[in-house]
């Protein structure tokens, strides 16, 4: 069995993740046109270490992921710096090959020489205390990244948690159905849209905005929220956060000058 063979069992067939449902016909996209999308959170041992991941970032990993064909790779920052530093990354899968594929990165003799500062450190001078990571796949309505405009320079990482797995595909149908299109008229410049297949906090939706500026960001939001439509979505029996709903997670988050998103 190969690398990926194993790992695309492993995430249809585990069940602490669930399946990888199939839509019904009438809405799936096909699988061509799914792609998974990788949420990685370093959380640092202290600030001065930020340097050196961003220099790893930047002129061995991203570098080497792109010539994998693993293109668009973003890197944020929080908007308002934490009292631990932490740093974003987004990678954006054509398939789950890919994603196997690039799991093989040490392999690639450039990275390591560009990467040696990063990946030599001692155990006791690393760079990260934990490296947290959830994978998601598209959903029907977004099955694919819509690479924001250049001058984007405030994003939004949203996780939309459920009390189940049930109501969690409810709230993709949601989307999927009406939401998705309030969105894009209100302003609100989809990223990704992604159900975590495997990760933590499941089961939640996990999906990217982009803005302009902080007021762009403001403006979009005090449009969606007086939507005529999402007014009479949002209290639909069966769609109300109430039902579907357990936790949000705003994340606002500025790009770093390298970043491909």
């Amino acid at each position: 069995m190969t690398r990926s063979t194993f790992l695309k069992s492993t995430v249809v067939a585990s069940g602490l993740v669930g399946a990888i449902q199939t839509l019904p016909a009438a809405d799936a996209p096909g699988d061509a046109a799914r792609e998974y999308f990788e949420i990685r959170k370093y959380t640092l041992k202290a600030p001065e270490k930020q340097s050196v991941l961003e220099s790893y970032l930047k002129d061995a990993a991203i570098p080497a992921l792109n010539r994998l064909g693993v293109k668009n790779v973003g890197v944020f920052l929080p908007e308002k710096a934490e009292g631990t530093p932490v740093v974003y990354v987004v990678l954006r899968y054509s398939s789950l090959d890919q994603l196997a594929k690039s799991a093989d990165l040490l392999a690639d003799a450039a990275l390591q020489k560009q990467g040696a500062a990063y990946l030599d450190a001692p155990a006791a001078d690393a760079v990260y205390e934990r490296v947290e990571s959830w994978l998601t796949q598209g959903i029907a309505g977004m099955p694919a990244m819509a690479v924001p405009v250049k001058g984007s320079q405030v994003y939004q990482l949203r996780i939309y948690e459920s009390p189940s797995e049930k109501t969690g595909k409810k709230k993709i149908e949601m989307f999927n159905i009406g939401e998705l299109a309030i969105f894009k008229r209100s302003g609100l410049n989809a990223v990704f849209f992604g159900e975590t297949i495997v990760g933590p906090l499941m089961p939640n939706l996990t999906y990217m905005l982009s803005f302009s500026d902080a007021a762009a960001k403001d403006q979009a939001w005090n449009t969606f929220r007086v939507d005529p439509e999402w007014m009479k979505l949002k209290t639909t029996p069966g769609f109300t956060d109430k039902e579907i709903v357990s936790r949000i997670t705003n994340l606002v988050l500025v790009p770093t000058t390298y970043s491909q998103i």
